[in-house]
């Protein structure tokens, strides 16, 4: 019986949270949709927005928040392979985190280096990161700009 009524809760939250223009993606109970922006190729900025998703999900609980930080221009170094943060990266996919990585740069950085950059593997291409972040927004997102 618990078993169906946690089914049919599920089922009912993903079918209305598109109406209340909330994501659905990737945590349909989270109470707090957040997107983070990454545009800046400074280190000390792309160890900021890891830190801001971290304070985030200290203070809401990873289950009652949904992340995602999406790199574009110069800040999709955040999640080219070697970057110094990546174990940092992945603790916080590990704990829900999306990582969003802007196809136009990629293949600006493909042109450049003659070779498609390498990403981390829990970067997911995205068509366009402005574009990703204005979806989010319309969804119900919080954009913030560390």
């Amino acid at each position: 019986m618990l078993r169906q009524i946690t089914f049919i809760t599920l089922l009912i939250s993903l079918l209305v949270a598109p109406l209340l223009g909330i994501a659905s993606e990737a945590k349909p109970f989270a109470e707090k949709h957040v997107v983070l922006q990454i545009s800046d190729p400074n280190p000390f900025k792309q160890t900021l927005v890891l830190n801001v998703a971290g304070n985030i999900l200290k203070h809401y609980g990873s289950d009652k928040v949904d992340v995602e930080i999406v790199a574009f221009g110069p800040g999709l170094r955040l999640l080219t392979l070697g970057n110094s943060n990546t174990k940092r990266i992945d603790a916080l996919n590990n704990e829900g985190v999306r990582f969003s990585a802007c196809k136009n740069t990629i293949k600006a950085f493909t042109k450049k280096l003659g070779h498609a950059p390498e990403l981390n593997p829990v970067a997911v291409p995205v068509s366009a990161g402005v574009v990703r972040i204005m979806d989010l927004v319309d969804k119900g997102y919080i954009l913030v700009k560390p």
